[in-house]
């Protein structure tokens, strides 16, 4: 490993132990029975967070607050620019405490501070976003119906939603969902990945300090049994918007189905890039090792797997080896440092096991397949990992593996790439490396992905709006179909004047 780019721990001092607790109807609350948990850092081994474990009790409080909180109207019978204004001071306050909460994040999960400021800090432009949204959401009116008639098609909010978010993005992914569902006018329960719980926790107090009022957001911390499993089948709650695997995400859907309430998920992907010789190879490289070790791979959009055409295969394969060793792992705290720790010693010898099974099966470790050791840190880092000579029905090759590990396929025509992106279970994303823009349409059209990137890689904007096909999930979130989904749609149909006909005929 002495050929990859290492960065040891560098001295600095720790903050406290950050104390997260639930809040409830605007009161932070401990749990009921005093219950725990404490976080550990990946990449440090120390103390990070302790968090109050919530049970079904606190998890019932808080659907009764969100749930007295619609019924009254006194968030979502607001105007949309008396919505828009809380939004928009949320977005402020965010900003505002960027530092704060990027370290807290960096600690927890184990990704480097650069990439958590620029995750909270981006979050605030989604909060603006879904501000501009609460004050320009309208229906549409059907004045064609005849002289006597007139419809209108309502936008109405959903009601109470419940929100569940993961460890890898935890303040990005509640701002894809949160900031819209309450542009909306629902209210919310939020549960956060019980290993990165702190921003969560920030967040609810700079709702409170911009002037959302209480009840409309409720936070209870804890494990997907028993909280996430409450929150998904408790009839007083109208949706539950999940983003996590596709296996917690069937579990979220068979929890919701007892009461039919609408489900979103946005789950796991296995996302493929295909590169064609006529490509910048050279950008196409770069994007490839980006999207591979963004985040240490633990990413929905990972390019975890790339389609090469095979007479640039192995060129463009060794480019890739050298790139990855120019990225730099290490210690989170370094601004340097690109990539961090794996979340969980759990975590980590699952990736090594789908690499040492791909191995077993006749692939070829073209680099890293090992977990690194850095000076200073602990265990949980993973080297950068690049995987030739695998067949598409290696579990490497299909499965999400949710690391720095890139497998590499080969073909010869566009149809074969086509074939191998879309034999899969997921479809997140998918990408294609062409100069010519009808070898780039005709794969825009037929890869089976709810985003296709051209010439690029995870590029994201408030205003495109993003989520999966097959096994990658069911609703979207962001843009304007994101709101969406936090509506209800009434048609209102008027007559106009007493032009109705008897349809009872007197005798």
């Amino acid at each position: 490993m002495l050929d990859l780019t290492l960065i040891p721990a560098i001295q600095t001092t720790l903050p406290p132990v950050f104390e997260a607790r639930h809040l409830i109807n605007g009161q932070w609350r401990d749990s009921a029975d005093a219950a725990t948990t404490e976080r550990l850092s990946p990449s440090h081994g120390t103390v990070v967070s302790r968090a109050a474990k919530g049970g079904k009790d606190e998890a019932e409080a808080a659907i009764a607050a969100a749930r007295a909180a619609f019924d009254d109207g006194r968030w979502s019978a607001l105007s949309g620019k008396a919505r828009a204004t809380v939004l928009l001071k949320v977005a402020d306050l965010i900003e505002a405490n960027v530092d704060r909460m990027a370290l807290i994040e960096t600690l927890e999960s184990g990704k480097p501070i650069t990439q958590a400021r620029g995750e909270v800090s981006g979050a605030a432009d989604l909060w603006r976003y879904a501000a501009a949204l609460a004050r320009t959401l309208h229906g549409d009116s059907h004045n064609s119906l005849g002289a006597d008639m007139l419809a209108v098609v309502l936008k109405e909010p959903i009601g109470v939603v419940s929100i569940i978010t993961p460890w890898n993005f935890p303040f990005w992914i509640l701002s894809q969902k949160l900031p819209f569902a309450l542009a909306a006018g629902c209210t919310c329960i939020v549960k956060p990945s019980e290993l990165t719980p702190s921003t969560t926790v920030i967040l609810g107090d700079l709702l409170t300090e911009a002037g959302l009022p209480a009840g409309v957001v409720n936070i209870v911390l804890g494990y997907g049994q028993p909280v996430g499993a409450t929150l998904a089948s408790d009839p007083r709650v109208d949706m539950i918007t999940f983003t996590g695997s596709t296996a917690v995400g069937k579990g979220i859907a068979a929890a919701a189905s007892g009461t039919l309430k609408k489900v979103a998920l946005e789950l796991g992907g296995k996302n493929p890039q295909v590169i064609f010789p006529d490509a910048d190879l050279d950008s196409a490289a770069d994007a490839v090792t980006f999207g591979v070790c963004f985040n240490t791979g633990q990413c929905c959009n990972s390019g975890s797997r790339i389609i090469v055409h095979e007479d640039i295969a192995e060129a463009f394969t060794a480019r890739v080896v050298e790139l990855s060793k120019q990225v730099a792992f290490g210690d989170p705290l370094d601004p340097a440092t690109q990539v961090g720790a794996i979340v969980s010693p759990e975590h980590g010898a699952k990736i090594d096991g789908y690499v040492t099974a791909a191995r077993n099966a006749g692939a070829k470790v073209a680099l890293g397949g090992k977990p690194l050791q850095i000076a200073g840190l602990g265990p949980q880092f993973y080297a950068p990992t690049v995987v030739t000579n695998v067949t598409p029905d290696m579990p490497i090759a299909r499965e999400e593996v949710f690391g720095p590990v890139l497998t590499v396929l080969t073909f010869r025509t566009l149809d074969e790439a086509l074939k191998l992106v879309n034999d899969a279970d997921y479809g997140l994303s998918a990408g294609v490396w062409s100069e010519n823009v009808h070898t780039c349409l005709t794969f825009a059209r037929q890869a089976q992905a709810g985003t296709v990137w051209t010439n690029t890689w995870m590029d994201g904007f408030p205003e495109v709006t993003f989520g999966g096909v097959k096994q990658s999930g069911l609703g979207r979130e962001i843009g304007r179909y994101g709101l969406d989904e936090f509506m209800e749609i009434k048609s209102l149909v008027m007559r106009i004047g007493r032009t109705r006909a008897p349809w009872v005929r007197p005798r």
